[in-house]
């Protein structure tokens, strides 16, 4: 891979770091680890806590950013072939691998050096084995192997409301393992209907996804199905007493459309729906998060 053309200038080479770190995926992690802070700390936080927040929104930030480029190395070659992807300066050959590598290892020393420093060593070694489980397990190990590397890597794309409430408490409470579950059940669903419309690419790259292995008929039926099990575990923080009436109208409502649109894509599917799909799964969890939030402060 060869490295930065001379020419480039430093704003544009810095755009390009930039574009590694994945920035949609990264807020979306980091406002999950903020929720997991904000539920950890009955009633407003104090200004000490709200400066730990800051800090290890930071260090989640910095870590989360690291693992996306870390991945861009590994998945250079899938990348260049997926129209999807091919825009990333990795696959482009616009940054060379010891260029991204470095970036990646200089954002994780920061971000666990924040987090252990700023938060507490748990909250830094769990954050780590995210790392870890993304960059190395998922990527490098089950993406390319199995159909199911969604499912069973989900768990990493889960972790980050249980790092937020482990940075507040220095614990792993019921609480931050009932968000971890709601985000396990929500990523096949999420990803899948993201494969149904985008499967020549991934067939192009030779990745194993369950539309290519298995069909389009076949992963619209998962995908409803697991619409159904994520309607039941949205439930689970007004179960277990973590919520009340608003959050739970918000899950009832939320769910309740996601499952719509799962029936509707396995009923009658067109790659519009599944596009449509994949987009309001993003709001679905945004706002499902946001209505814990509300409902914390509220009631």
């Amino acid at each position: 891979m060869n490295a930065a053309p001379a020419g480039v200038s430093p704003p544009s080479i810095l755009r390009q770091f930039y574009v590694l770190t994945k920035p949609r995926v990264v807020q979306l992690i980091v406002f999950c680890a903020f929720i997991g802070m904000v539920l950890a700390v009955p009633g407003l936080p104090s200004a000490a806590q709200l400066g730990r927040m800051a800090w290890a929104c930071a260090g989640v930030w910095l870590v989360a950013a690291a693992a996306a480029a870390f991945n861009c190395i590994v998945e250079q070659g899938i990348d260049a072939k997926m129209k999807r992807t091919a825009w990333r300066p990795t696959a482009r050959g616009e940054l060379s691998n010891t260029q991204t590598l470095l970036f990646s290892a200089v954002l994780c020393a920061l971000g666990s050096a924040l987090l252990y420093l700023r938060a507490n060593p748990l909250t830094m070694w769990l954050t780590f084995a995210t790392f870890v489980g993304y960059a190395v397990v998922y990527t490098v190990i089950l993406k390319p192997l199995t159909p199911q590397n969604i499912v069973i890597g989900g768990a990493s794309g889960a972790m980050p409301p249980v790092l937020g409430w482990a940075a507040m408490t220095n614990d792993v409470g019921p609480e931050a393992l009932i968000l971890f579950l709601i985000i396990f059940l929500w990523t096949p669903p999420h990803f899948w209907a993201l494969a149904l419309y985008r499967v020549e690419d991934y067939r192009r790259s030779g990745l194993p996804m369950l539309p290519v292995t298995h069909g389009n008929e076949f992963t619209r039926l998962q995908v409803f199905l697991y619409t159904l099990i994520l309607f039941a575990g949205g439930l689970m923080p007004f179960i277990h007493g973590m919520s009340s009436w608003i959050y739970l109208a918000a899950a009832v409502l939320l769910g309740a459309v996601f499952c719509g649109y799962g029936f509707a894509l396995w009923r009658n599917y067109s790659d519009a729906l599944a596009r449509r799909t994949f987009h309001f799964s993003l709001i679905h969890l945004s706002a499902l998060f946001a209505a814990l939030l509300l409902d914390h402060y509220l009631l």
